[in-house]
């Protein structure tokens, strides 16, 4: 990963709350009951992270793990205590309240569990507000905010006050809201956690396409660990503020990092997690005859053609090319069980 690659970047960042917190000497070594001690508790600890240009990090924690602390420091709605936050080279921490307002608004979305809605806007207008504040005018805006009302499943309701939507229909415009301004960075605290299955799924689709299409970055927050798995690039666990793994999804469920970790995906299929590719060794000699399997699908997705195939080493093929080659027996022991 190049500097030039990374969007945001956080270095020994600490949230702590309680007396003239500034005074305090933080360091890795500084403990919860060190700082409980003094009536202190640390939301945030001694996280450091790199968010490169395109990816999805979703923050996974229990409730009180400190992820929507975190969050909310990546897009200085808190001030942090200690530690330093970097946003495409900027320190954010000394921005004046002028140039943090002007990023927010050509820079960042965000999308956090209680809406923000303007009660006394419409779904439409609460939709078009950002784009008004950018001085866009009125039909343009008009017709974005209504095309993203569409997309969240809310045409025919434009008209309608926040007080007059289920709680579930609120958030989805505030999804709306997010995406009508088409930021580079987007922070979302469990956006989709009112939505119903069917509407959630398909937002999830479109948070997909778009980060394909747009290169988006994306810090994303939810305690739904299927969700997490489908949306990300890499997820980070965080328990009591610090973050216990950052990873692949994939080396989450294979390689946990500590018990913790391990505890919080136990009860992950992992055949449903890792690619074909996970399990690739590289080619040593020719290439088995046959057909080759797609390297980027689950275990799960490719199930019945690897029982089905009797060669011992299988071809992967990724965007045309052979990408390795797949072990049968381990794939088969991820998918059966090892053989008694």
């Amino acid at each position: 990963m190049t500097e030039s690659d990374v969007v945001i970047s956080c270095r020994n960042v600490w949230k702590v709350f309680g007396d003239r917190p500034e005074r305090l000497r933080l360091t890795p070594a500084t403990t919860l009951e060190a700082l409980r001690a003094t009536n202190h508790i640390a939301a945030v600890r001694d996280v450091s992270l790199d968010i490169r240009r395109g990816e999805m990090l979703v923050v996974m924690g229990l409730s009180g793990s400190g992820k929507s602390t975190l969050v909310r420091c990546l897009a200085r709605l808190l001030d942090i205590t200690s530690g330093e936050v970097m946003v495409e080279g900027q320190d954010i921490g000394k921005l004046s309240e002028t140039e943090l307002i002007e990023l927010r608004r050509k820079k960042m979305g965000m999308v956090f569990q209680s809406f923000g809605l303007l009660p006394h806007r419409t779904a439409l207008e609460n939709v078009a507000f950002p784009l008004e504040m950018r001085g866009q005018d009125r039909a343009s805006r008009i017709a974005r905010a209504r095309d993203m009302l569409t997309l969240v499943g809310l045409k025919g309701r434009e008209g309608y006050f926040p007080r007059e939507l289920s709680g579930g229909q609120q958030q989805r415009v505030g999804i709306a809201r997010s995406l009508a301004v088409e930021p580079d960075i987007w922070f979302l605290d469990e956006p989709f956690s009112a939505l119903d299955p069917l509407i959630r799924r398909e937002m999830q689709d479109e948070f997909l396409r778009l980060k394909g299409m747009l290169a988006k970055t994306i810090v994303f927050i939810t305690h739904d660990f299927d969700e997490a798995l489908r949306l990300a690039d890499r997820i980070a666990i965080m328990k009591d503020g610090a973050v216990e793994q950052i990873d692949t999804p994939e080396r989450i469920v294979m390689a946990p990092a500590t018990p913790y970790v391990a505890k919080f995906t136990e009860a992950i299929d992992r055949t449903r997690v890792v690619r074909a590719l996970a399990l690739a060794q590289p080619v040593a000699g020719p290439v088995p005859e046959g057909g080759a399997l797609p390297a980027g699908e689950t275990l799960h997705a490719l199930a019945r053609r690897i029982v089905g195939d009797s060669r011992p080493m299988i071809p992967l093929m990724d965007q045309g090319r052979i990408a390795g080659i797949l072990d049968r027996k381990a794939a088969l022991d991820l998918l059966l069980g090892p053989a008694a």
